[in-house]
């Protein structure tokens, strides 16, 4: 009976132990089922389409439902919500009605990478059991709670990216669990707090990009466990702590970009994990740490911009694993180290602006993987080593400002993608080796300074990529200037200036439309100056010092009429008085007649003006549509212009109907008055009225009247792209949604007219002054009639036309226009939309690497993107990040130099359309030589603590 009543009073327990936990369970599952939905419901309404599979469905039998199964939520085996992950799916909203204390099982809240905005709730302190804590790249505002400190179980922390102000809490310290806290990328002020150096497990510290002020606390140096420690970007003052010194396994070191002062710990590197250490742009003197010479572990290294000193050739050592290491802008003398050449996997050596001496070691020759070399601005002498020529990876050799002698070595023509060469200020003499003609990726060659002779090579003119500078200036050569030169189509700058040329400058220079500086000065020129823009709109010291030029330039005299020319104005004198006495006579017809038609025409007049439309009378009137613009333009008046082109002036124009247009009035010497090619233009202009498309101009017509031409587009009240970007605060407004929908209105306008149009359309002169915003910040396409109206063979189209900095390179030499053209010019678009100004240097830093260049590891500074967005607008949200990334890896596609490798223009408007997931890495760390040469299934995405976020 007693064994009875014990098993009654076991089972018994049993029941009621279940009956109470069993009800608990339930009520909590209700609880968090609740707290899920009432957020949802407060998030903006396109967020909660987002979360779809978020609602109340019964399972089968019962009338509860299981939010288990829904997106990002995780259970445990009771069926309570354990971990939410809600990653870069672009949700809205605020946390402010997230109930936090619904949760009290939950290990995991990771809501990185979306648009949430507002302050972090302090209720967030209630996630007692929390393990992991990811907030990053969001929009959070206001401070981080204090109550943060109270989740002790947390052994990951992150709030990177957001706009979080104030101090960093003292409360963290509670959390003696914590590995990794990233705190990088916000606004946060003070200095770090010394209670910082009690959480002993912590590996990965960052607080990189912030305001934060103050010394680095001695604390930080008890944190024995710390691999990454990550202060760069900040306002960090005083002297490096000895106390970093304990801190032996570290393996990533970021302090540039401060204002530390004093010497570096002699031990770093002690524990020969070390290897990435940056120290550039601080106030550091001293020594370089004795630890650092026996560093092999190092694989890049940066004390550039401090005040180092010491023997260069003693304190550095042999690095096998060293791929980027910059010195410059230092004071370390000596020789350059023979050793470099040890290092076999360096691809960048820089120690520019230091006292260095001696001659250039002739075993660097042997640093196979080297890209770049910059040793200028030091005291080098001796020769430019000859063995130079085995550098097959070269891509940037700059030695300039140094007392470097002999010839040029012929072997550096031998570089296959050599695109930079400096060696100005030095003591070079002899000819320039005709082997530099055949650097077919030459981008950049300045000579400027030596004592260089003979004649200029006429192989010079080979160097098709030739475009950012061409200087030969303060030398001896002698001769005629080469009129192959002219073949450099591409080429920007020019300076011949002050060596001993003698001749004429070629008129076939005037076919080198990229110019916009030269320079002749100080040598024995005679003759015309060519009649291109870049010569016409020189300097007047650019021809001083010559021996007679002339020409159409204000410092220049005119030229002297030929005996030809004579002729013809004793022709033209003639003329002048016989033609007035035939034309008087015409004219007396003429107004006869005119007088007569008036009157039939009255009537027709006064009904086109009842109708109050215009343009209902432009079929067969065009005086009448002329007048009208004219009038509401006072003559075209200076008042009402709001633009100026290369092909003419924009007027707006408000009619007597009350209707708001934009006249585009064509510069008369781009008129075509050719009467019968007027005609064919006229039916080109009628095709292209009938275009409807949201994201192209309405082109009304156009009017010839009295020798002038006009085009009579529908007006837009917010202007041109340039003039939005140019201005800081007109930028601002521009948002990064605003601009992804620009290059997607943009691109979609452009498939419209390759694609849909028959014949197809191409623009010829896409560029942001031709980009027109509406109220809504949507984009027009306009000016795609202008060239159909201009004194062009418009049967071929085969003149360069267009707005310089957008024309595609192939333009310029094979003067053949496809739809390639615009694909170029709107990539340039694309990265000035991104950029918030035009991507010229960008462009030439893409045109100066090779696709070696492009990949990872760098071996250049790297082109991040982050680096080249617009520094006006807060960082872009995930959503936006991931369109951002879509248009910069189109973009590049687009500006390739070969038109047979750019997409059309349909395959943008569809890629941009749908843009692939990013899965690989760090947004913010992300390159464009990573970015070009990933799938389009692997763009990367911003990771909230990612060891990558601070390298």
């Amino acid at each position: 009976m007693m064994q009875f009543e014990g098993v009654f009073h076991f089972f018994l327990i049993f029941f009621i132990f279940h009956l109470v936990f069993g009800s608990t369970t339930l009520k909590q599952r209700d609880e968090e089922l609740k707290a899920l939905l009432q957020w949802k419901l407060s998030l903006q309404n396109n967020s909660q389409a987002l979360l779809p599979s978020w609602k109340l469905l019964p399972l089968p039998n019962t009338n509860l439902t299981n939010p288990c199964n829904w997106e990002g939520i995780t259970c445990n085996n009771a069926l309570i919500v354990n971990h939410i992950i809600l990653t870069d799916i672009g949700l809205i909203g605020t946390l402010d009605d997230f109930d936090f204390s619904s949760f009290p099982n939950l290990l995991t809240l990771d809501l990185h990478g979306n648009r949430l905005f507002g302050t972090v709730p302090p209720s967030i302190g209630k996630l007692h059991e929390l393990t992991k804590l990811n907030l990053s790249n969001n929009g959070l505002e206001g401070s981080i709670p204090k109550e943060v400190g109270k989740l002790l179980k947390l052994t990951s922390l992150s709030f990177s990216q957001n706009r979080l102000s104030g101090s960093i809490p003292t409360t963290i310290r509670n959390l003696r669990s914590l590995s990794a806290l990233n705190l990088g990328r916000n606004h946060l002020s003070g200095s770090i707090p010394s209670e910082l150096g009690e959480l002993a497990s912590l590996v990965d510290l960052q607080v990189h990009l912030n305001n934060l002020t103050g010394s680095i606390p001695t604390s930080l140096g008890d944190l024995s466990g710390l691999k990454v420690l990550s202060l760069y970007g900040n306002q960090f003052s005083g002297e490096l702590p000895k106390e970093i010194n304990k801190l032996t396994n570290l393996t990533h070191f970021f302090l540039s970009n401060n204002t530390i002062s004093g010497s570096l710990p002699q031990t770093l590197c002690h524990g020969a994990l070390l290897q990435c250490f940056c120290a550039s742009n601080n106030n550091f003197t001293g020594s370089v740490p004795k630890g650092l010479k026996n560093c092999t572990s190092l694989t890049r290294l940066r004390l550039d911009r401090n005040r180092f000193h010491g023997n260069i050739s003693e304190d550095f050592g042999v690095y096998p694993n060293l791929d980027y290491i910059d010195l410059s802008y230092n004071d370390f003398y000596g020789e350059v180290s023979p050793n470099w050449a040890k290092c076999r996997l360096l691809t960048s050596l820089k120690i520019s602006n230091n006292k260095i001496h001696g001659e250039i070691p002739t075993k660097l020759g042997e640093s196979s993987l080297l890209h770049v070399l910059d040793l200028s601005s030091n005291n080098l002498s001796g020769q430019i080593p000859k063995e130079f020529g085995n550098l097959k990876s070269l891509i940037n050799l700059t030695l300039s400002s140094n007392k470097l002698n002999g010839y040029m070595p012929q072997e550096l023509g031998a570089l296959p993608d050599l695109s930079y060469i400096d060696l100005a200020n030095n003591n070079l003499s002899g000819p320039i080796p005709k082997q530099i003609a055949d650097l077919s990726k030459l981008f950049y060659l300045n000579l400027r300074s030596n004592t260089l002779g003979e004649s200029i090579p006429i192989e010079l003119g080979n160097l098709a990529n030739l475009q950012l500078l061409l200087d030969l200036s303060d030398n001896t050569f002698s001769g005629a200037i080469p009129t192959r030169l002219a073949n450099l189509v591409k080429l920007e700058v020019l300076n011949l200036s002050h060596n001993q040329l003698s001749g004429s400058i070629p008129t076939s220079f005037v076919h080198m439309k990229s110019l916009r500086l030269v320079d002749f000065s100080s040598n024995d020129l005679e003759g015309p100056i060519p009649e291109s823009k870049a010569f016409e709109e020189a300097s007047a010291e650019a021809f001083e010092n010559n021996k007679e030029l002339c020409g159409n330039h204000t410092s220049l005299k005119s030229c002297p009429i030929q005996e030809k020319d004579k002729k013809k104005g004793a022709i033209s004198s003639l003329l002048l008085i016989v033609i007035p006495s035939f034309g008087a006579l015409f004219l007396a017809l003429c107004l006869g007649i005119k007088f007569l038609s008036v009157f039939k025409g009255e009537g027709r007049t006064k009904k086109a003006k009842v109708s109050g439309d215009l343009f209902s009378v432009w079929s067969y009137d065009k005086k009448l549509v002329y007048e009208g613009i004219r009038e509401a333009t006072e003559g075209f008046d200076d008042k009402y212009c709001i633009g100026v082109g290369s092909h003419g002036s924009v007027y707006k124009a408000k009619l007597s109907t009350g209707q708001v247009v934009a006249v585009k009035k064509l510069h008369s010497k781009h008129v075509n008055t050719n009467l019968e090619e007027q005609r064919v233009s006229e039916r080109e202009i009628t095709l292209m009225t009938k275009i409807r498309h949201r994201n192209i101009v309405k082109l009304y017509g156009f009017c010839f009247h009295a020798g002038r031409s006009l085009l009579v587009y529908e007006y837009l009240e917010r202007g041109n792209l340039a003039k939005i970007l140019r201005c800081d605060e007109l930028a601002k407004e521009l948002s990064w949604m605003r601009r992804i929908n620009i290059v997607k209105g943009v691109a979609n306008a452009l498939n419209y007219m390759h694609q849909d149009c028959v014949p197809p359309i191409i623009h010829r002169d896409i560029s942001s002054n031709n980009i027109l915003l509406d109220g809504n910040y949507d984009a027009h396409v306009s000016d795609f009639g202008t060239a159909r109206l201009m004194n062009l063979d418009s049967s071929t189209w085969t003149v360069t036309a267009g707005t310089y900095g957008y024309i595609a390179p192939d333009l310029a030499y094979t003067m053949k226009v496809t739809e390639k053209c615009d694909v170029y010019s709107f990539g340039v678009v694309t990265f000035e939309t991104i950029m918030g100004h035009h991507p010229g240097e960008l462009i030439y830093a893409l045109s100066t690497t090779s696709s070696t260049m492009y990949s990872e590891p760098s071996d250049v500074e790297p082109l991040e993107l982050r680096d080249m967005m617009d520094k006006r607008l807060p960082a872009p949200t995930a959503e936006e990040a991931e369109e951002i990334l879509t248009m910069a890896k189109l973009a590049l596609a687009c500006i390739n130099a070969n038109p047979q490798f750019r997409p059309t223009m349909k395959t943008v408007a569809q890629d941009l359309s749908t843009p692939r997931r990013a899965i690989l890495e760090s947004f913010c760390s992300i390159t464009l030589g990573r970015l070009v040469n990933l799938d389009d299934e692997q763009l990367p995405v911003q990771e909230g603590n990612n060891l990558s976020d601070s390298q």
